[in-house]
């Protein structure tokens, strides 16, 4: 009998006690819709699905896996909307990937470091001067990949409240259609008035660059930079957010990091894997039959790949339940795996390696200022975090 998926958590940290099942990690799966499909939550079918190009990323076949407030633009069901790549099959999402891919290399990456050690520098230094108690989500978490984001694309600073307002209700699963639709709206319309007076007034970044390309229509460029806005500062703020919460609850871990005992590259890739932001996981949608651990998921069939429960899979990882920056993290899936892996990550992990470490050198004495129960968790949103995290020190 089909079930639907868990989403009640025990601690801030784990996923629901009843999401793995380590008997079945392919079994079947009741989406809000009606629809049933298959929820997978073992490690090794969660890469074959996201590998498989069989299994289709395309909106108009994709199905919520939790009931969720929808836009009237982009919502299952419909074809995404110019330059929504990541809800496209190929080609048209190679096509969109092929002009991003060489702003987002590795090389180029690294080249920014020193600008978001500049910028972490700067946030620690504002909350030295302020003192304690602050959120850090308000005055670190969230303002370092805004910032970052914001350079990188070319989008004011500014306009931060304006477009981090939109995105939150966008992504939170409480939101009303009317909301939904008005924050929609709001960020396509300024994204659009962004994008015009790029091409009268270009500049070194990201959006002006693919103006100039002349690839893309000027809906492609609003689709494409929402996206691009969206998924950086979002997933990185509630990583930072969330990871010091972690760390916070976990001293002889944050010691380890503080003094230098692990590696930073290996702590933030644990951080990841133990923590999966991404809470409800993806979906993809069988274009034809399909065997898959020993079951056929047959055309149509929506399957619900949880990150969070792969990324704690015993068959893959030791100790899975347990936070250890030492261990070795490699090959989680909270980037995603497969053609549609995050384009970011590498952006993503030099914000995390450099502010993580920054934060807990500069402030030792680091601690809650509120008991652990009463930091207010995302459990209201489709990227998991904390709403703010009161610290002192």
């Amino acid at each position: 009998m089909a079930a639907v998926l868990p989403t009640r958590r025990d601690n801030p940290f784990d996923p629901p006690p009843d999401l793995a099942d380590e008997e079945r990690p392919l079994r079947r799966l009741a989406f809000p819709d009606g629809h049933t499909g298959w929820l997978v939550t073992g490690y090794a079918l969660a890469r074959a699905v996201l590998a498989d190009v069989r299994f289709s990323s395309r909106l108009e076949l994709r199905r919520q896996v939790v009931r969720r407030t929808e836009t009237d633009e982009i919502r299952p069901g419909k074809p995404a909307p110019p330059g929504f790549f990541i809800a496209m099959d190929p080609p048209d999402h190679t096509r969109y990937r092929r002009l991003l891919t060489g702003q987002f290399t590795v090389r180029r990456m690294n080249q920014l470091r020193p600008r978001v050690e500049q910028i972490v520098d700067e946030h620690l230094d504002a909350m030295e001067r302020t003192g304690p108690p602050t959120d850090l989500v308000s005055a670190f978490a969230l303002p370092i990949p805004s910032l970052v984001i914001c350079e990188l694309l070319g989008v004011p600073y500014a306009d931060r409240q304006r477009f981090q307002h939109d995105s939150a209700v966008l992504l939170s699963l409480d939101a009303t259609v009317e909301d939904a639709n008005a924050a929609l709206a709001s960020l396509t319309g300024y994204l659009a008035g962004l994008v015009e007076r790029k091409r009268r007034e270009p500049a070194d970044d990201l959006l002006s660059g693919l103006i100039e390309g002349g690839e893309l229509t000027g809906d492609e460029l609003v689709g494409v930079a929402m996206l691009l806005l969206i998924a950086g500062h979002e997933t990185t703020a509630n990583m930072l957010g969330l990871g010091t919460f972690a760390l916070l609850t976990h001293p002889d871990q944050a010691d380890d990091l503080r003094s230098g005992r692990v590696d930073e590259d290996k702590a933030v890739e644990e951080l990841l894997r133990w923590l999966s932001v991404i809470q409800f996981g993806t979906t993809r949608t069988a274009a034809e039959d399909v065997e898959l651990g020993g079951e056929v998921i047959r055309a149509g069939e929506s399957v619900a790949i949880s990150v969070p429960a792969a990324n704690r899979d015993p068959e893959r990882f030791a100790e899975p339940g347990s936070l250890d920056l030492g261990a070795d993290a490699h090959g989680h899936l909270a980037f995603g795996h497969g053609v549609h892996q995050c384009l970011g990550q590498q952006l993503a992990r030099i914000e995390m390696r450099v502010a993580y470490g920054a934060l807990f050198r500069r402030f030792p004495a680091l601690r809650l200022a509120v008991p652990p129960q009463e930091v207010p968790l995302r459990d209201d949103m489709s990227i998991y975090g904390v709403h703010s995290l009161p610290v002192e020190w």
